[in-house]
């Protein structure tokens, strides 16, 4: 589950705890792209479409798959002023209305879908029905009827033992992506630890022990932690290596991204 920061009116416009943040996430960005760096490229460059690009997951997202030698194209809404890097074109529609970008699709496009409420809690069931799902309807039903190469869902790990009506609708989204017959790489993580959300690293030694007794081991797996960097490689990954059918992407897979992706790109290149 992520979410993103908001700024309180009148608050300064760089306090010192944002400020701190902003140094983090782009210390953590640098360290991610040296990885990516080190990897071998894939010969193929995709041309991406990618809905909900300007939060937590978006906004480290995009400058790998740039350096990875794709085209990207960023839905973002009239108005917006969020910054994204000058090589990926920026087009303007509503997440919520696909008719508002279903012109900008092509089917031989990768459309990734990361809309999501900020900061997800127990307390948003009515804007996950209203945003969450939604916009993931809206982009489902577009890329079914022009046939898209490759639809990659952001999803979350279940069943869980809480957060049922975020889970329920991520679920609903999947059951929709079956029925439309997409092509379709489904990521479901549980906790993406990173800038500004590293409090459950005090967990750690928790799920480790969970991880090694075999009645608790499966739930710890499957609603284990992964990092930033693992789940952007794991996306990278998804573009890279198109799914035929849909393909779940767990927590374990998530972790071993880097190497799949290494192995991967070695094969094609070999």
């Amino acid at each position: 589950m992520t979410g993103c920061n908001h700024r309180r009116t009148g608050d300064h416009p760089n306090p010192p705890q944002e400020r701190t943040r902003v140094v983090a996430a782009s210390l953590s960005d640098i360290r991610l792209l040296l990885k990516v760096r080190s990897l071998p490229k894939s010969s193929d460059s995709r041309r991406i479409f990618i809905a909900g690009g300007t939060g937590y997951i978006g906004t480290a997202l995009i400058p790998i798959l740039l350096e990875r030698g794709h085209r990207v194209r960023v839905l973002m809404r009239p108005g917006s002023k969020a910054q994204m890097p000058a090589a990926c074109e920026v087009v303007s529609g509503n997440a919520l209305d696909a008719n508002s970008y279903r012109r900008l699709i092509r089917p031989e496009d990768t459309f990734i879908h990361l809309v999501g409420v900020p900061h997800p809690s127990p307390a948003k069931a009515a804007e996950f029905r209203a945003i969450d799902l939604v916009s993931a309807r809206e982009a489902i039903s577009a890329c079914a009827e022009l046939a898209v190469h490759h639809f990659i869902y952001l999803s979350v790990a279940h069943p869980a033992p809480m957060m049922k009506d975020y889970i329920a609708v991520r679920v609903e989204c999947e059951q929709m992506i079956e029925k439309r017959h997409l092509n379709s790489t489904i990521l479901r993580p549980w906790y993406v630890l990173g800038p500004g959300h590293r409090w459950p690293y005090a967990l750690l030694p928790f799920y480790k022990v969970a991880e090694w007794l075999p009645f608790t081991r499966g739930g710890a797996l499957r609603l284990g932690l992964v990092t930033l960097d693992q789940l952007i490689l794991a996306l990278v990954e998804a573009v890279e290596s198109p799914a035929q059918g849909i393909r779940i992407v767990a927590v374990p897979e998530i972790r071993l991204a880097r190497l799949h992706l290494s192995r991967e790109a070695a094969r094609k290149t070999a």
